[in-house]
């Protein structure tokens, strides 16, 4: 089983192990000394990869520490190095798909499109098979179709949901489903919440309303707020993330759709410049595609 999950990943990486990994290894190979030239190529290759300038630079700084320290003359032994900071970056810790302690409040944030709703989808079904008792929240109210869209993947992973009407008020939806949790001895809520980023004030105020909701009404349960983003924006992920960590307490980062782009280096840019952890990521459609993140097999996939 994890042999199949680190070959998904492989797979999943091949686009952004070309555009990295594959052009660093040219450059390396097309030197016989290390000099600022071959820094300057490397730091290029970075850029382009969408691992950020800001993250790029800490990397080249990093990687002439350990070449100095290694005393390393030849440029093909840079690659071991490059893994090594790229690790350190990363951290060693690997997510779990374990909530905390029961019962957990997951609420789910991102804008409309990332994979929002079929992330959650495929949490719960995660969740269910590890033997956890899920319930869906479907707050997202005012996209027309998430709350079906929530449904078909209630049904496809089969756990129950909550929801109202289309345009109701996601707060009285989150009441519901915490009464719900309660009477039915539910360990892990998920909610759908809203993705409308482009108008700030609403955002804060709604997810503000959740949260005193669930303060209120469930002060026992510990709370994850997960942000799902796509992997396929590159850069423009992380000013997203920034935005929302305006308005609420990120504890975890999804990540989408990364078998589908060559800019997989945002997974180390987003650690690096928002210090928030990558929980999840997406390789493929599939029920089964979104992994829990290790950073050992994502840059083993990536090399």
């Amino acid at each position: 089983m994890i042999q199949k999950f680190f070959d998904k990943l492989k797979n999943g990486l091949t686009k952004t192990k070309n555009n990295l990994t594959g052009r660093i290894m040219e450059v390396l190979s097309s030197y016989v000394s290390i000099d600022e030239d071959l820094y300057d190529e490397l730091e290029e290759i970075l850029i382009t990869a969408d691992i950020g300038v800001d993250t790029t630079l800490y990397i080249i700084e990093m990687l002439k520490q350990k070449i100095k320290e290694n005393k390393i003359k030849d440029p093909n032994l840079i690659n071991d190095c490059l893994k090594e900071v790229i690790i350190d970056i990363l951290g060693s810790e690997n997510a779990v798909l374990e909530p905390e302690s029961t019962p957990e409040v997951v609420l789910v944030v991102g804008v409309n499109g990332v994979g929002k709703t079929t992330s959650i989808g495929k949490i719960s079904s995660k969740l269910k098979d590890k033997g956890y008792k899920v319930l869906m929240a479907a707050a997202d109210t005012f996209r027309a179709a998430a709350i079906d869209q929530l449904e078909i993947w209630s049904n496809r992973a089969g756990v129950d949901i909550v929801k109202h009407q289309e345009g109701s008020d996601p707060a009285a939806v989150i009441f519901d489903a915490v009464q719900a949790s309660k009477s039915r001895n539910v360990d892990v809520l998920i909610c759908d919440t809203a993705g409308r980023l482009h108008n700030k004030k609403n955002l804060m105020d709604e997810l503000g309303k959740i949260n005193r909701v669930i303060d209120r009404e469930y002060p026992e349960a510990n709370r994850e707020t997960l942000l799902v983003l796509d992997a396929t924006t590159g850069q423009n992920a992380v000013q997203q993330a920034k935005q929302f960590m305006e308005v609420c307490k990120v504890s975890g980062i999804v990540l989408t759709k990364l078998d589908g782009t060559a800019k997989g280096g945002i997974v180390i840019s987003i650690k690096h410049s928002l210090g928030i952890p990558v929980k999840l990521i997406g390789v493929g459609e599939g029920i089964d595609d979104l992994q829990e993140f290790n950073a050992n097999d994502f840059v083993e996939a990536l090399f």
